[in-house]
């Protein structure tokens, strides 16, 4: 019995032991519980307040976003405007210039028959100081053209000395006219102090009068590259853009009349650019009408009365030119033609040779300037051009070829040296038939010139030596005569 009961208090002891460690054995799991949810609260909160700081830096890109935006917005509203605030001034300034093209612009000369013409004044003032050892044909100084032979009218054999002035010149350029809205007007006055002297007396050599060169009008159309021009001007023959350069021979160019040929007569030319508006080499084509005329009977007053054998019904002279220009080169080829009748205006003029008689002539020249150098020539072959300065200013059926040639070099912007060759050799035989009686015939004529020239802004001066050689007859046409002569020249000019 009383083993049972000390087993059943025994077990009672275990019991209450078992229960009484219970809550110690589960102690550690409670602690460890504790812990475990302390330390997830802790990351939670880490975790929130991160939420909380990215929503606040979100929160900030948002409405850094939303000033970007409302700049953005801005400043296109602000360039729209802009841009329509550009196109209406654009619509405006093109308003503004349509009217201002209707207006015309204020001339600087006006005329009641042409409004809205512009008048611009050029010129050079010429001088040349000279010495000569004897006279020459067509005047001393500036127009001393080839000596004058010892049996010739007129000759000197002593030297001759003088300033002359008379290459001194100006000219009136008009534009701004319009003939319609494709075509435009334009013209040129040009004068010179060639026109002879005020009188005989001894004052009368410093007093030269004013001669007429040019005067004549263009018509235009710029966009065809056509022109009409009318009025007086130089004819096709002469070689106005490759005339020899010399300060002291400009009226009366190096060589004029033996080697160079062509005067001014009025008349109309037609020009016309044949590849207009092209690139590379530009190709033109002129052609003249010009007035015919010769000599005229001797002592009359034919040669400035209309009435010369050229004069005679309607016989123009017709001319043609071919023109071609490249980068620094230029070539011609022209051709002349008139016919003449000897007879006169009334038909009875004593013809004793032939009643008619044609003039003809072609001419090739050009010019080139490869590098420092320059080159000027032409050539023609022509029968009875008396009429344009050729045959040494004889007039009549005579045969003559011609031509001239200049070279230059540049060694620099202020100094040129040039030098030039020219001659004119009429047939002989046709210059001893159409002599007239107790005159000299001319044969031949040589000219050389050489020249120094030095150029600063619109100055230019020079140093030239020119000298001749003239073959001709004796005035009873048997004999032969030979003439040299010298020019020396010291020259100035101002261009204006």
């Amino acid at each position: 019995m009383k083993t049972n009961r000390s087993g059943g208090r025994k077990a009672i002891a275990l019991s209450v032991a078992c229960a009484l460690m219970l809550p110690m054995a589960a102690l550690p799991d409670m602690a460890h519980a504790q812990s475990k949810s302390k330390k997830t609260t802790s990351h939670e909160a880490e975790l929130e307040a991160r939420v909380n700081s990215l929503e606040q830096q979100l929160a900030e890109l948002k409405a850094m976003i939303q000033e970007q935006k409302a700049a953005t917005t801005q400043a296109t509203s602000t360039a729209q405007a802009a841009q329509t605030q550009a196109q209406a001034t654009d619509e405006k300034v093109s308003k503004v210039e349509k009217v201002v093209a209707t207006v015309p612009a204020k001339p600087a000369f006006s005329t009641g028959t042409a409004p809205g013409v512009s008048l611009a004044l050029h010129g050079f003032i010429d001088v040349s100081a000279f010495s000569q050892n004897r006279a020459y044909t067509y005047g001393n100084g500036q127009n001393a053209e080839y000596p004058i032979p010892s049996d010739g009218a007129g000759h000197a054999n002593g030297r001759v000395s003088g300033v002359d002035v008379r290459n001194t010149r100006f000219w009136l350029d008009f534009a701004g006219a319009k003939f319609n809205e494709n075509w435009n007007g334009s013209g040129r006055i040009e004068m010179d102090f060639f026109g002879g002297f005020n009188g005989t007396g001894a004052y009368a050599g410093s007093q030269p009068e004013q001669r007429l060169r040019q005067a004549y009008f263009d018509i235009s159309n710029p966009n065809s590259g056509t022109t009409i021009r009318v009025g007086q001007m130089w004819d096709l023959m002469f070689p106005l853009d490759y005339i020899p350069q010399s300060l002291s021979h400009i009226a009366f160019p190096l060589g004029y009349g033996s080697g160079v040929i062509g005067w001014r007569f009025p008349g109309a030319i037609f020009m016309q650019d044949l590849n207009h508006g092209a690139e590379g080499t530009k190709w033109r084509l002129d052609i003249a009408a010009l007035q015919g005329t010769w000599n005229g009977r001797a002592g009359g007053t034919d040669t400035n009365n209309f009435l010369t054998q050229g004069n005679a019904g309607f016989r123009p002279q017709f001319e043609a030119r071919l023109t071609a220009k490249g980068g620094n080169w230029a070539a011609f080829l022209a051709g002349h033609y008139s016919k003449i009748d000897l007879s006169g205006v009334e038909g009875n003029t004593p013809t004793p040779i032939k009643k008619n008689l044609s003039s003809t002539a072609v001419e090739l020249g050009g010019m080139w300037t490869p590098g420092q150098f320059i080159l000027k020539t032409a050539v023609y072959s022509g029968n009875a051009i008396g009429e344009i300065f050729g045959n040494l200013s004889q007039f009549g059926d005579i045969k003559e070829k011609g031509g001239y040639l200049q070279a230059g070099y540049k060694f620099d912007s202020h100094w040129t040296l040039y030098g030039f060759a020219s001659m004119a050799k009429p047939n002989t035989n046709d210059v001893l038939r159409w002599r007239a009686a107790n005159t000299v015939g001319l044969l031949k004529n040589r000219q050389t010139a050489g020249s120094l020239q030095y150029t600063t802004g619109p100055f230019d001066f020079s140093l030239e030596l020119i000298h001749s050689n003239l073959d001709s007859t004796t005035v009873n046409g048997l004999g032969r005569e030979k003439t040299s002569g010298n020019e020396l020249t010291l020259n100035g000019m101002y261009r204006f």
